[in-house]
C-alpha cells in the first residue's frame, strides 16, 4: 500500500461523496447526510482542513474539519474546530488509513494554530489520540461520553459547543 494523504482538489469532490456515502451506508448511529454534510461545509467556505488517503489513483479516505462555536465568547473558546466526518472505504477498513487521517488532520490544525478540536465519535477508538469526554464542553442532545475534546494549545474552555449550520445538510430535492 503507498498510501499518500494529502489536501483535497477539485477534482476529488466527487470521489469524496462517493467514498463518505459508501463509508457510512452501514454504519450505526447515523442520519446518512455526511456526504452532503461535506459538501455544505465546502460550499459555506467552512472546509479548515479536507485531507484524502490516496492509494495510487484511488481516493480511499477523507477527513473533514471546520471550526465550531463554543458558548461565552473568551478568548479560550476561539480557534476550536470539529473533526468529521472522517471516511474510509468500506473494503479498506482497519488497514490504519483512518489513523493516518486523524493524524494528519490533527497536524494541520496544529500548523495553523488551533486551539483545539473536538468530535462525536467512539471513545475507544478516538482515546488512541488524546481525544477524552470533557464535561466542561457539551454538545446538547449527545450522549456525553461520545462527545470529546483534544485541547492542541492552552486549557479547556467550557460551555456550548455548536457545529455549523451545514451539520443540518440534508439530501437535495431531486
Amino acid at each position: 500500500m503507498t498510501l499518500v494523504v494529502r489536501p483535497e482538489q477539485p477534482s476529488d469532490v466527487a470521489a469524496i461523496e462517493s467514498l463518505t456515502t459508501a463509508a457510512f451506508l452501514d454504519a450505526p448511529h447515523t442520519s446518512h447526510t455526511e456526504q452532503h454534510i461535506v459538501n455544505a461545509l465546502r460550499r459555506a467556505g467552512q472546509l479548515t482542513v479536507s485531507l484524502v488517503a490516496e492509494d495510487g489513483s484511488t481516493i480511499v479516505g477523507h477527513v473533514a474539519v471546520s471550526p465550531v462555536a463554543i458558548s461565552g465568547g473568551r478568548n479560550d473558546t476561539e480557534h476550536w474546530y470539529g473533526l468529521g466526518p472522517i471516511s474510509v472505504a468500506p473494503a479498506r477498513q482497519r488497514e490504519g488509513i483512518g489513523s493516518r487521517l486523524m493524524e494528519a488532520a490533527l497536524a494541520e490544525l496544529r500548523r495553523l494554530g488551533a486551539a483545539g478540536c473536538v468530535l462525536l465519535g467512539d471513545p475507544h477508538y478516538y482515546g488512541r489520540f488524546g481525544f477524552r469526554s470533557e464535561p466542561r464542553l457539551v454538545l446538547p442532545g449527545v450522549p456525553p461520553e461520545y462527545f470529546q475534546a483534544l485541547a492542541l494549545q492552552g486549557g479547556l474552555p467550557s460551555g456550548i459547543v455548536s457545529y455549523h449550520r451545514a451539520f443540518e445538510a440534508q439530501a437535495p430535492a431531486p
